[in-house]
């Protein structure tokens, strides 16, 4: 028989109550004067597993303890200014990196590396070496084995006639493992490719650089220039060929 699929969830539909209100339901402490919860509100439809999931962050656990340590750094990187309700961001994703991996007791920081990031890998190792870590770094390329092994056709190549080596985030996540890395992060590896070394990792892995080469690893400028320089994404299919 069929799965039954759940009821549908859109907490993105908030945007507009957030705009109104400066709140929304999940972000009210008080429920006699939060917004209303939207119909397709996961905290309802799903809120056994909103339950039972929060049960698994409380305890002596590891998902608990990594829960405890990343609400830590949340409130650290912000900064309280004096006389006012406002709060001044003060660290970057590195800092804040640094701060989790600390906080963790972490030592050994395996870094899963696209080619084309070599320098800002070695200049997120030469921060990591002076914060007292051992960064231990995995490139993408590494064995540099044909990518037509893959099954792809020669027309499929970034340049087609040269030789291409293939990506191989497996082997990136299973060298970090064999080094017994305390946590891994990834730098700039293509989508799909980061999906395997999360998925064959581990140790707990974060994503420090995403792969744009349009926007130059800022992914989220699509969404801000969407108005205008890539409004075509919502005029119709792209075309993938």
């Amino acid at each position: 028989m069929e799965k039954e699929r759940s009821a549908e969830v859109s907490c993105s539909r908030c945007s507009a109550v957030w705009q109104k209100s400066g709140t929304t339901n999940c972000w009210s402490g008080d429920p006699q004067t939060a917004p209303p919860r939207p119909g397709n509100c996961p905290a309802g439809a799903h809120a056994k597993i909103v339950e039972e999931s929060f049960a698994m962050l409380t305890g002596e656990g590891e998902d608990a303890r990594i829960a405890f340590v990343a609400a830590r750094v949340e409130g650290l990187c912000y900064q309280p200014i004096p006389g006012s309700d406002a709060v001044n961001a003060r660290w970057s994703r590195v800092e804040d990196t640094i701060a989790f991996a600390k906080l963790m007791g972490y030592q050994r920081i395996g870094i899963a590396t696209c080619i084309g990031l070599l320098e800002e890998c070695e200049r997120l190792s030469a921060i990591l070496k002076a914060q007292g870590f051992t960064p231990l770094s995995v490139c993408c390329k590494a064995g540099s084995i044909d990518k037509m092994e893959l099954g792809l056709k020669e027309t499929d190549k970034v340049r087609p006639g040269t030789f291409e080596p293939a990506c191989n985030p497996v082997a990136q996540a299973r060298i970090c493992n064999d080094l017994e890395t305390d946590m891994n992060i990834i730098v700039g590896l293509c989508v799909g490719h980061d999906m395997l070394f999360n998925k064959h990792s581990e140790a707990p892995v974060t994503t420090l650089v995403v792969k744009d080469r349009v926007t130059g690893h800022n992914p989220a400028a699509v969404l801000y220039g969407q108005n205008f320089y890539y409004k075509r994404l919502q005029k119709g299919p792209m075309v993938v060929e």
